[in-house]
């Protein structure tokens, strides 16, 4: 029996560029998605000079992997391969002058 023939049905494949953006603000898109029910995941992507449009505020905390380019929070710079974990309670508002691309993790909040 080959043990791996359920796997296609298992597999959701998906290419991220290919997901409906949603905008957040200028220069700032966001895709959502497929994971488990109690993770929000997606991948941010922000234009050259654009700034996160709120103070993003976060109860659970979240993490975000930059990917491409460069982001900054208050006067630190992070490049390509940066992990960033924002603790429960955290506040920031990420800008960047390059443009970045970041993939994240947080938790589903409750309604």
């Amino acid at each position: 029996m080959n043990e791996t023939a359920s796997i296609p049905d298992m597999l959701d494949v998906i290419q991220v560029d290919a997901v409906d953006p949603v905008v957040v603000g200028p220069g700032c898109l966001r895709r959502d998605l497929p994971g488990p029910a109690d993770l929000r995941l997606w991948m941010v992507e922000m234009a050259p000079g654009s700034v996160w449009p709120v103070v993003d505020e976060h109860d659970t905390g979240e993490a975000v992997y930059v990917v491409a380019g460069e982001v900054i929070e208050d006067d630190r710079r992070f490049g390509m391969g940066t992990y960033l974990h924002f603790k429960p309670g955290s506040r920031h508002r990420p800008r960047t002058e390059k443009g970045a691309k970041l993939f994240g993790i947080n938790p589903r909040t409750k309604t």
